[in-house]
């Protein structure tokens, strides 16, 4: 078994793509529109991740103006070589983390967090 994809709903695609892949520098790896059913899908890769690795895949349901996320999904956390480059590239482009940075529970690891556009939280570890 292989992990693939985190499936998220969003309310504004491009701004969504805007902000993983400029405010966290992923790339886009495929963007389908299926207008018979009214939705689009994304899939998003970060750089850092080979080829086949795991995505994000953001889903816009055309006709749907808003979502009530539930409260049982906590996070997606990615490991970076460095937050500090990684909050000032989100600053460059109108974002900024929404906690952090600090350390993770235990003390041992540089930690923040950064909420996309529709709110879902992105962790970040310094791990490299």
């Amino acid at each position: 078994m292989r992990y693939l994809h985190t499936m998220i709903r969003v309310t504004n695609l491009d701004k969504s793509i805007h902000f993983y892949t400029n405010g966290l520098g992923f790339e886009l790896v495929s963007r389908s529109d299926y207008e018979k059913d009214r939705f689009t899908l994304a899939f998003l890769r970060s750089k850092d991740d080979v080829a086949g690795g795991p995505m994000i895949e953001l889903t816009h349901n055309w006709d749907t103006a808003a979502y009530t996320r539930g409260d049982a999904f906590g996070h997606v956390a990615y490991a970076v070589r460095s937050i500090d480059e990684v909050q000032k590239n989100l600053r460059q482009h109108g974002y900024d983390l929404s906690w952090g940075p600090g350390l993770t529970p235990n003390g041992k690891t540089k930690m923040a967090f950064v909420d996309d556009p529709d709110g879902y939280e992105i962790e970040l570890l310094e791990k490299y």
